[in-house]
């Protein structure tokens, strides 16, 4: 288990509420945190920020999020742990293939993200 506390995490997320939940817990417990909105915006702030880990909503305006979990697993080496709403065993398998790390359906608890995150 690797500690990533102080590091940067990269919430890709389109809802604002979700967003502002996560930053806020995440912030309390050391993390610096970077937010996206869309598939495009995260792509640019990984390359910017170099997260440790990215939190990927698969349901983004702009992009699929499998194609940006892709295209960022080709452009980084962060931990990519899928957060949606998105909870059929072909979308798990989808997004792990194409290089997720982790993938958990919301709605989930906050000690079991810190934790997958940890």
């Amino acid at each position: 288990m690797t500690d990533v506390t102080g590091e940067t995490v990269l919430v890709v997320e389109d809802d604002l509420s979700v967003t502002r939940v996560l930053r806020a817990a995440l912030r309390s417990r050391g993390y610096q945190v970077t937010a996206a909105r869309t598939g495009q915006a995260a792509l640019n702030a990984a390359e910017q920020v170099k997260p440790a880990v990215i939190l990927l909503d698969l349901g983004l305006p702009d992009i699929d999020g499998v194609e940006v979990c892709r295209r960022l697993r080709q452009a980084c080496d962060a931990a990519i742990i899928i957060v949606t709403a998105r909870g059929e065993e072909s979308d798990r398998v989808l997004a792990l293939d194409e290089g997720a790390d982790d993938y958990l359906i919301k709605p989930f608890g906050l000690q079991e993200l810190l934790a997958r995150i940890r």
